[in-house]
């Protein structure tokens, strides 16, 4: 690595001995992603045959709410699905402002979406034709009506992400999107469609229900949120705040 002129021998040597150090602590934790991704045990039997194929609403491609079932969700040739289970409406603890313009302006903030979810699905929004071009599909699943999450989508500028409302099947509870009292959770799921043609859970961001370390929210998304993997690369860290619709300053 070559350095800027007018440093002298001392201090490259200390920021080269600090960097090396840095990159040796992300290199370690690459090399463990890696050996997660890569670990598949044999004898590990497969997740279990979904109970049932859902229904879920949509939109179609006229812009009407139509009906699509959980397979119907797999394009042909594909046997992978990624599902996100939306917040929204929010979780009845988060008093962050909701959005000051637009469909969800109107209405009362404990039924609107949840920031955190939606800055992920901003996230994501770019990432879908990449996702889907290597054979994998993806959606986002909430349990608000389906008008109301499209006309959100349609103010946000989302194009490409397919959402779904789960607001008549029992989908979100029966894969932990959802708790006893009807308060939405925001899991990640993933599905395989067998060679049997039976679909199973694949994986579920479970660590959710770990409790968090000490100084830090909850990191059972932290590899798939962009924004956040982002800031971690910063001086200062991810900051000590929350995604927000609207940010001042």
């Amino acid at each position: 690595m070559e350095w800027p002129h007018g440093h002298n021998v001392s201090e490259r040597k200390f920021k080269l001995s600090h960097r090396s150090r840095q990159a040796t602590a992300a290199r370690s934790s690459t090399q463990a992603r890696n050996g997660i991704r890569g670990r598949r045990d044999p004898s590990t039997p497969p997740g279990g045959v979904v109970p049932e194929d859902y229904e879920f609403d949509h939109m179609d491609g006229k812009g009407t709410s139509a009906k699509v079932r959980l397979s119907e969700l797999f394009r042909p040739g594909t046997d992978v699905l990624i599902l996100y289970h939306y917040m929204f409406p929010r979780h009845r603890s988060d008093k962050r402002p909701k959005p000051s313009s637009g469909p969800m302006a109107e209405l009362p903030i404990e039924d609107g979406p949840c920031p955190s979810c939606t800055a992920l699905l901003d996230n994501w929004e770019g990432a879908v034709p990449h996702v889907e071009g290597m054979g994998v599909n993806i959606a986002a699943v909430a349990k608000a009506p389906i008008e109301q999450v499209a006309a959100f989508a349609a103010h946000r500028g989302w194009r490409r992400l397919k959402l779904l409302s789960a607001a008549n099947n029992s989908f979100k509870r029966d894969y932990n999107g959802e708790d006893a009292e009807g308060q939405q959770l925001p899991i990640l799921t993933v599905f395989h469609k067998g060679a049997d043609g039976l679909i199973r859970l694949s994986w579920a961001s479970e660590l959710l229900f770990w409790p968090a370390e000490p100084g830090q929210d909850p990191r059972h998304l932290g590899t798939v949120e962009p924004m956040w993997t982002l800031l971690d690369l910063t001086p200062g860290g991810r900051p000590n705040t929350d995604e927000q619709f609207e940010y001042q300053g």
